[in-house]
């Protein structure tokens, strides 16, 4: 369909993307410009994992700051755009049975906003919140997405944020240019070439990939945003990598487009 969204995953990196003009926040607002312009946005983030499935129903969600040690501009920064109660409803809808909490404490973390604050600077376009159930199996997730997909031909885009790969303790601190570890680099070409040839069964069950998927995602709560992803992915539509790059060895800035 002409007017059908995309399903976007974002490698949100360092919090400090939100301040910062660099290769990969030039690639993300130039994304803002280019597709359609969504009516409202779902964001399923890495660093909303917790033990159910919820959605926020907030009309005006807060800005979490949900890191330390940061400079203080970082936490300065509000993004004030718009919830939207009524996609909540849907989301609701479009999984029951199952049963997702209407949520009106949580907000947007860093792993939504720090992205966003690029793709859409003027914080215009209404965002809802989905959580990831951290007791539930990878499966689940993908699940998820491709009940949700059906909402990205009623305007809405499905971002997913986390990292492809993510291992914070293989980190090369203040050295974001280290080149990527052997490991790193086999894991990235080896999903690439997964998600091109629709084998979602191998990445789902990432695991059993071997010793390189193990130290690319020692827990999965980066990862599984990415299964939301390709769940909401439409048969015989493209899928293209638009932005790419490994930071400090160990952590994969790859965003993943479907349609």
């Amino acid at each position: 369909m002409a007017d059908r969204l995309p399903a976007i995953f974002f490698g949100h990196g360092n919090p400090l993307n939100a301040l910062g003009c660099n290769d990969y926040t030039e690639a993300w607002r130039r994304l803002g410009e280019e597709i359609p312009r969504p009516k409202a946005i779902l964001a399923i983030s890495a660093h909303w994992y917790g033990r159910e499935t919820a959605v926020t129903v907030s009309v005006a969600p807060r800005t979490i700051h949900d890191f330390g040690g940061f400079p203080k501009e970082l936490y300065q920064v509000q993004y004030k755009a718009p919830g939207d109660p009524a996609l909540a409803r849907r989301v609701q809808e479009r999984l029951a049975p199952l049963l997702v909490k209407a949520d009106d404490t949580w907000g947007l973390d860093h792993g939504a906003w720090s992205v966003l604050c690029h793709v859409y600077p003027n914080a215009d376009i209404p965002i809802v919140q989905l959580s990831i159930d951290a007791t539930r199996a990878p499966r689940f997730h993908f699940d998820i997405g491709r009940e949700l997909a059906p909402l990205r031909d009623e305007g809405i885009l499905i971002l997913g944020s986390g990292n492809l790969i993510h291992n914070l303790r293989a980190y090369a601190w203040g050295q974001p240019l280290r080149e990527p570890y052997d490991w790193a680099a086999r894991f990235e070409s080896r999903a690439k070439e997964l998600m091109l040839a629709r084998d979602y069964a191998a990445l789902i069950d990432y695991e059993a990939l071997g010793p390189d998927a193990i130290l690319s995602i020692p827990t999965p709560d980066h990862y599984l945003p990415l299964l939301y992803v390709l769940g909401a992915g439409q048969p015989g539509e493209g899928i293209r990598f638009p932005v790419a790059g490994i930071e400090g060895g160990s952590v994969s800035m790859l965003a993943v487009q479907m349609g």
